[in-house]
């Protein structure tokens, strides 16, 4: 997982585990990114296109990229593990995003 969102928002939580790879230092170059795997790009959310132009980037360089569509926003709001100044922590999954189990 590549986080491509600023260094505040990335500061405020993040996929748990994810690389952080804001446009400042993809300009610096690639070195360091694992060559052997498939990259999962985010940024922020459906709106956001910061994760498509660092994937658009990538795969000019001949990694292997997805993009995470929703990014970090719906990751959060599936519940998913994410990553906080004390460390990690799952969320309630919000029943408009997810499948929730009922009682029907």
């Amino acid at each position: 997982m590549v986080d491509t969102r600023r260094q505040s928002s990335w500061d405020q939580g993040h996929i748990a585990g994810a690389l952080h790879l804001p446009k400042e230092v993809l300009d610096d170059g690639t070195a360091g990114l694992p060559s052997d795997r498939t990259l999962v790009v985010y940024g922020w959310g459906p709106g956001c296109n910061g994760a498509t132009h660092t994937a658009r980037r990538l795969l000019a360089e001949g990694f292997t990229v997805r993009e995470l569509i929703g990014g970090y926003e719906y990751w959060v709001r599936n519940g998913f593990a994410v990553e906080l100044a004390d460390g990690v922590e799952k969320g309630e999954p919000d029943p408009l995003v997810t499948h929730v189990q009922s009682g029907y």
